[in-house]
């Protein structure tokens, strides 16, 4: 438990009442601010503690130059906190600075703002393109979770099954031990080697470079990867060998040890790890993965029981499993709901945000899971109380032939030892077995899939109530199957209250002349990467010529790009209109130098943004035009 006890320090020590994904709270110099004379450094606060990277800050200077930058650290230590010293001699103007940081539940989070020394630029610059993820890293890193969340769940709930369920069959449960071991290993080392480039934005050949992946590992989530890696060999070098000298609570002793252990090694780098009420969401997460593991891991051994031991499990062993799964679904409630509150934070966000879009087709899939779980318990009772009803078989007697030794008995009567003498008609005794097989202690033996003579169907056997379970819990597994997929979409994605906290933080302003307008228009298309804001402002918002200069923002509060924006203003008092903005792409944000308004009323700005090649919204907003 020492690996364990490091990863609760790692959390509880550092942890602080925050929402998971950090949020930009604060900047120095702030948004869209004009300073006399150049800073010496820029800071950010964030809603959590963040980790650094080399190319956390990135600042253009007016003329779009790369400002080079020490290297990023924490400002007078404090962990939520991000700084980058500049150098000296630098220009009026406008400066445009683009960051990256790692939130504590480890994902990456990036924004960019804009300040001005001296005075704004006529321009602004060309926004920097974001660090968005490189999505051939993100698909590597995203297959690998969910490969480690299922090797994790087979191998506990193996695990679980063999030390609770006591099934009389093991070995078809040793396979299953040993691909959950080996598919996590290999997971994770897959997801130590692209952690650097995965928290860069880089593609995966940039995990050759040594400096970045040691990097890497001195964050939280490295350190948890590398405690993994750690604990699954000392399992298989260590703890093995000695359980299989122990006793059975020896051995379900190491279990529990390495389950919790491993389970804490995802608390201890996702969502549970920041956010509100860390203690006790750790506590909820651990427990939550444990019994997603014995359930789901469970019902996989159970089929594999099912389908290939030698002889059938006997329904004592498929009745302690109901009994854990039952346990374990209880257990999958109640830290369900936690986590459904603490991360959602409103009802209206199940529908509104990714995050509970996201968990409401979790929830949809587990119902379905609850409901061929019902169907397996239901069949498990059955198999139970069949197997209690059927009678123990009885002591065959073999008569001894007429003559033996011991004297002769009289017809019809047995001696001591000797049964009465069978005949075909006789009165006194049970009819000769005939031809068909028929034994001489009952009526005739009845198939479980024949009526009997008098033509009632015969009772359901074992038989029948077990292949009945079989279908039953394959169709568990591969429904779980959808769930976990689900769960690992679900963990890299921002929690709802996260993103309403990110709402409400200084948003990332675009510096603009004195007196200019500006607005800030939402738009959301309805797919899941279709939402965002556009900032628009307009120079100097008078009759006559005017500037226009529009930057697009995604869901996070991250820059985006999207194919195309156009703006129409249109004057409807005056019949005026619409007069197209003729909007061009200047590299990063979009912009027009000759949009001329002829006369002073409240003009309509219609707005289309369009995000992809069939996905398009268009929003309006009054502007006042004055002289």
């Amino acid at each position: 438990m020492l690996l364990g006890t490091v990863l609760v320090l790692l959390v509880l020590g550092s942890a602080a009442p925050a929402s998971a994904h950090a949020a930009l709270r604060d900047s120095d110099p702030g948004d869209g601010s004009v300073v006399k004379s150049a800073p010496r450094h820029i800071t950010l606060t964030f809603t959590e503690s963040v980790g650094l990277l080399d190319d956390s800050f990135r600042v253009y200077s007016p003329d779009n130059h790369r400002v080079h930058l020490e290297e990023p650290r924490h400002a007078d230590g404090a962990s939520d906190t991000a700084r980058a010293e500049l150098p000296g001699g630098l220009a009026d103007g406008t400066y445009t600075v683009a960051w990256r940081v790692v939130s504590a539940d480890s994902h990456p989070v990036s924004g960019a703002f804009t300040f001005s020394i001296g005075k704004p630029s006529p321009t602004p610059p060309a926004a920097p393109a974001d660090h968005a993820e490189d999505p051939v890293t993100k698909s590597l890193y995203d297959t690998g979770r969910y490969l480690a969340y299922v090797a994790a769940a087979l191998m506990i709930g193996a695990a679980a099954f063999a030390g609770l369920c006591r099934p009389a069959d093991t070995a078809p449960l040793r396979p299953a031990l040993l691909t959950g071991w080996w598919t996590l290993l290999t997971a994770t080392l897959a997801l130590l080697v692209l952690r650097a480039p995965y928290e860069n934005g880089t593609s995966p050949a940039t995990a050759l470079d040594l400096e970045a992946f040691t990097g890497a590992l001195t964050g939280r989530p490295g350190l948890a990867l590398l405690t993994r890696l750690a604990l699954l060999l000392l399992t298989a070098a260590v703890l093995v060998p000695l359980a299989r000298r122990s006793g059975p609570r020896a051995r379900l002793a190491i279990g529990a040890a390495v389950s919790v252990t491993l389970a804490l090694t995802w608390a201890a780098a996702e969502h549970a790890s920041a956010g509100i009420q860390v203690p006790a969401a750790m506590t909820s997460s651990v427990l939550h993965l444990l019994a997603m593991a014995c359930w789901l891991g469970g019902l996989t051994a159970l089929l594999l029981t099912l389908y290939r031991a030698k002889t059938p499990p006997p329904p004592a062993t498929v009745a302690r499993f109901s009994r854990l799964a039952f346990l374990s679904v209880t257990v999958l409630v109640v830290t369900g709901l936690y986590q459904s509150w603490r991360g959602l934070g409103s009802w209206s966000a199940l529908t509104e945000t990714s995050y509970g879009r996201t968990l409401t087709a979790k929830l949809a899939a587990t119902v379905f899971l609850l409901a061929a779980a019902a169907l397996s318990r239901r069949w498990t009772t059955l198999l139970v109380r069949r197997a209690a009803q059927a009678p123990a078989p009885a002591k065959t007697r073999v008569p001894e032939l007429v003559g033996a030794a011991g004297g002769t008995p009289s017809p019809g009567t047995g001696g001591p030892d000797v049964p009465p003498a069978v005949s075909g008609d006789g009165p006194e005794g049970p009819p000769a077995a005939s031809e068909d097989g028929h034994g001489p202690e009952g009526p005739p033996a009845v198939s479980g899939d024949e009526p009997d003579p008098a033509g009632t169907p015969p009772p359901p056997t074992s038989g029948h109530y077990r292949r009945a379970l079989r279908r039953s819990v394959l169709a568990e597994v591969l429904i779980a199957v959808v769930v976990l997929l689900i769960t690992s979409v679900l963990t890299g994605t921002l929690p709802a209250r996260a993103e309403a906290e990110a709402a409400e933080a200084p948003r990332p302003q675009v510096a603009g002349l004195p007196g200019a307008e500006a607005f800030t228009i939402p738009f959301d298309v309805g797919t899941p990467d279709g939402r965002g804001t556009v900032q628009i402002q307009m120079d100097p918002g008078r009759v006559g010529e005017n500037g226009l200069q529009a930057v697009v923002f995604g869901p996070r509060g991250a820059l985006t790009f999207v194919p195309e924006i156009g703006i129409t203003f249109t004057l409807d008092a005056k019949d005026v209109g619409p007069i197209d903005a003729r909007m061009t792409d200047r590299g990063g944000y979009w912009a027009t130098s000759d949009l001329t308004l002829p006369l002073e009323g409240t003009w309509t700005m219609k707005l289309t943004v369009r995000v992809s090649e069939l996905d398009q919204v268009t929003e309006t907003r009054q502007v006042e035009i004055t002289r």
